[in-house]
């Protein structure tokens, strides 16, 4: 029966359609990770592609290892280097971009330097053209400063003595010095997991609205819940139909994603931790990008099953695909509108929505913080947990509704 309604689903010219439709976006969304990383060779032009990225990966490999005061004074003198150069000095836009080519090597760590001597909430991209190797001991230590700077003034009646103490702390507990390596792969990926997430979301939720709707769009529901095991085991065999075929689209859909683009450019700098990269310097979660992965791609999983089972309970309650297929566009988008709001309350909320789910790497670089049961901790954690939870809660829901449906 489980077999018979997954093939009933995608027997429908519309969900074929929309399987289609998301074996394009996939390889769309995969050509913008790729193409997003770009390499200017030495004549100063902008080379795109599979073999601009093998290039910049082995100039960034020649800056591979710790992040030592010694690596950091380098970078630094490196950086005034070039800078004291013709190139870099002339109108020439050509030649400047000569010059920021030279730099592409420790690009990575020189927009560190930009967060670590720049203020908690600023950003000054020619900061690190003002700096001298005398500074580089501060390279840490500007960190947790700058932090607890913040934590005093803009930030001061955002979090209670407790959270804040919490923040200095996580970040004291980071391990210096970082391992630095070429990780372009992992940050592309994270960059655009969320687009495909959301995507898979909206296009599942045209296949999840149909499993309990058809019925009565064929006038066959009489049929249906007056046959023997119409109530029952039909009933079940939907329900697993839509778990399997959301699972199973799911995750050939992330496994894809993540081969075609980590394949070409490349998985190193999985255990270097998220601090290294300019998006994950001022997270308080000490993780590294595998591990971060992880957290983005069973978040996201978490999130789609949880939304389009919801689609299925609107489904059931309702009879109407229409009405059931605006829930994903309803909890995914509603959250956008209030997330410009400056109020810590406000904030906490949208932290636990489920859209959330759908953007985990945003999710580790937020400061929502919430008290458990004496304890401070991050959103991640409570939407792994929290919506397992609801979406548990949801199936037997949706089984009881149908099973009780009315014929008409």
């Amino acid at each position: 029966m489980v077999y018979y309604e997954i093939k009933k689903i995608l027997s429908k010219t519309s969900n074929k359609i929309a399987v289609i439709c998301l074996a394009c976006l996939l390889f769309l969304v995969c050509f913008f990770a790729i193409s997003g990383v770009d390499y200017v060779n030495e004549n100063g032009e902008t080379e795109h592609g599979i073999a601009a990225a093998e290039k910049l990966r082995e100039r960034k490999k020649e800056w591979t290892g710790l992040l030592t005061e010694e690596k950091i004074r380098q970078v630094i003198e490196a950086n005034t280097a070039i800078n004291q150069t013709e190139e870099s000095r002339s109108a020439d836009i050509r030649k400047n971009n000569i010059a920021y080519g030279w730099k592409q090597g420790f690009s990575d760590i020189r927009m560190l330097l930009v967060y670590s001597y720049g203020e908690f909430r600023d950003y000054d991209y020619y900061l690190p053209d003002s700096l001298v190797p005398e500074d580089a001991p501060l390279f840490y230590m500007n960190r947790t400063k700058h932090l607890k700077d913040w934590l005093d003034k803009e930030g001061k009646e955002q979090f209670s003595e407790e959270e804040k103490e919490f923040l200095v702390e996580k970040y004291g507990e980071m391990e210096v010095p970082l391992y630095y390596d070429y990780a372009d792969g992992w940050k592309q990926l994270f960059l655009y997991a969320p687009t495909l997430l959301m995507i898979l979301v909206l296009i599942l939720g045209f296949l999840a609205a149909t499993i309990f709707s058809c019925e009565y769009q064929y006038k066959a529901n009489a049929v249906f819940f007056t046959a023997y095991h119409g109530r029952g085991k039909a009933v079940s065999a939907k329900i697993k139909a839509g778990f399997l075929l959301i699972t199973a689209i799911y995750w050939i859909m992330v496994f894809l994603y993540m081969g075609i683009v980590l394949g070409v450019l490349g998985t190193d700098g999985a255990g270097c931790y998220i601090q290294t990269g300019s998006g994950g310097w001022k997270s308080f979660c000490n993780i590294t990008y595998w591990q971060e992965g992880v957290l983005v791609f069973a978040g996201g999983y978490v999130g789609c099953v949880f939304m389009l089972f919801l689609t299925m309970l609107v489904s059931a309650a309702c009879k109407s695909a229409v009405v059931a297929v605006m829930v994903p566009f309803i909890l995914i988008f509603i959250p956008s509108f209030f997330s410009g709001i400056r109020f810590s309350l406000v904030n906490k909320i949208i932290g636990l929505m489920p859209d959330q789910l759908l953007q985990m790497n945003m999710s580790v670089v937020y400061f929502n913080l919430y008290h458990i049961a004496g304890k401070i901790v991050g959103a991640a954690g409570i939407l792994l947990v929290v919506y397992s939870v609801l979406t548990m809660l949801i199936w037997p829901l949706i089984y009881r509704i149908y099973s009780k449906a009315q014929m008409r």
